[in-house]
Parts: C-alpha cells; structure tokens; sequence
C-alpha cells in the first residue's frame, strides 16, 4: 500500500494533539513522528512542515478513518474565533497550544483509558494502556493493539491489576462487564443527549462526573463537556474564582459560559 499525504491543515500540530493528554496508546519515534493504533488500524504518520504523511494509507482508509479520527475537516480557526469572542482570557491558551484538535476515538478504548487515568500522571496512563495491550491485545509493528473487552474480562480484576491498573481494575472490569452485556451501546450514547450519556456512564463503578465527561468530549461527539480534573480546578480558580471552589460550581460555570464549546474551551 502506497502513503497518502495532504496539505497541513491550519491550527493542526501533531504532537500537542496526541500529547495532549486526550488519548494513552502511541509511540513517539521521532519528532512528530509516531505510531498508534484507533479502530482496528495501525498508523505510522509525520508531520512536516508544511503535509501530512500516512504511510501504508489509501485514499478509502484515510477517508473512511483518519480523516475524521484527527477532525481534519472542522474549521478551528473558527471556533477559536468563537471562543474569544466569549472570553478573551482565553488568548494566552491558544496561542499556546494552538494546534490541539479534539480525536474523534473509539469508545470502549476511551472508557477503558480514562478509567485507568484517575489520579494518575499520563506517563503512567500510557505504560499501564501499554502493559494492557502488550498482555492481551493482538500485535502490532512498533505498538499493540488494545484489546477488547472480551479478552480484558478473560484476563480477570488479577489480570488489570498485573498490569499496574491497583484499585481501578475493578472498576475496568466492571465498564467491560456492562459494555459486554449491552449496556453501554455506543450506539446508543452517540445518539443520546449529552447529560443522558454522562449519567449511563457514570452507572459504571468508579466513574464520576470527570471522567464521564472525558469519555464524552473524545469519544461520544459531546463537544459541550467540560471535564474539571486538579489541573482546570486551579487554573479556572486562578482565572475566575480568586478562591478555593467547588468542582461542581466550576462545571457549571464553564458549561454556562462557553455553551456547546465547552470541550474545545
């Protein structure tokens, strides 16, 4: 299979989206040179200065896959227009990261990651993800698979747990239980309204009201989400607040003040 390259989009930079800390399982080769896996695929890309390179990609799989994986076609020069018009403040923000795009990633993978993402830095989500897929996912060249919840059920809370996932295997095994037995259809909380989707979500043992918006915003299309983790804590008391509040009054502040751009905010 020949490459397929395209132009680099506008406000695109590769590696501040997957570094991001919105997905755990790639490898970095080089600069903005990695390896990854999403919905079945490996992908070898780099960007350069001015394309896009997706080796071993035809124009089908980079259009069927890619192209909406990495939201290539949304016009964020727009939205950050948008957002600024909302709230100036958030200047300094994008202009620091002004490459970050939100994935469009598969979900089962994406409840699994965040799971696994509580209280932990995302050098540690990573190598747990990776310990996951080395384990019980199907291999790849230079990145395994993540596996399915099939497999992750088989390998069992002691299987998780193996893999460094400590008092969150449980909660794993439980997401994997209720995706197995049909009641988490993404299907179902693709088509679902945002607060509708948090809430099934939030059915699963251990997840809460962050987590359940992360899974929302990068795997559900809820661009409205507004995941509060310690880090949007302190900076929206920095900015906002001038004092120790809430997590709830933050979402709801942030949710009320960008609206249906709350994720990308």
């Amino acid at each position: 299979m020949s490459d397929y390259i395209i132009n680099k989009p506008d406000d695109f930079e590769l590696n501040e989206t997957l570094e991001c800390g919105q997905c755990f399982h790639f490898n970095k080769l080089d600069e903005n040179d990695y390896v990854l896996t999403a919905f079945g695929h490996m992908l070898h890309i780099i960007q350069t200065e001015k394309e896009i390179v997706f080796y071993d990609t035809d124009e089908k799989l980079y259009m069927d896959l890619w192209r909406n994986y990495f939201d290539i076609d949304r016009n964020y020069g727009l939205i950050k227009e948008r957002l600024l018009k909302k709230d100036d403040k958030l200047k300094e923000a994008i202009e620091a990261m002004s490459g970050v795009r939100i994935l469009n990633q598969e979900f089962f993978e994406t409840l699994i990651s965040f799971i696994i993402s509580q209280n932990q830095q995302i050098v540690r989500i990573k190598q747990i993800v990776a310990a996951i897929s080395s384990r019980y996912g199907r291999k790849g060249e230079g990145i395994d698979y993540f596996p399915g919840a099939t497999e992750i059920l088989a390998a069992g809370e002691q299987g998780m747990k193996d893999c460094k996932a400590g008092f969150r295997a449980k909660y794993i095994i439980d997401a994997c239980e209720k995706y197995a037995a049909g009641e988490l259809d993404e299907k179902k909380l693709l088509a679902a309204d945002y607060n509708e989707a948090v809430e099934i979500l939030k059915s699963v043992k251990g997840i809460g009201n962050k987590v359940a918006n992360c899974i929302a915003l990068f795997s559900l299309d809820k661009r409205n989400a507004f995941p509060v983790d310690v880090w949007i804590k302190r900076i929206m008391e920095a900015m906002y607040f001038h004092k120790e509040t809430p997590v709830t009054e933050i979402e709801k502040f942030g949710k009320e003040k960008y609206g249906e751009l709350s994720g990308y905010a």
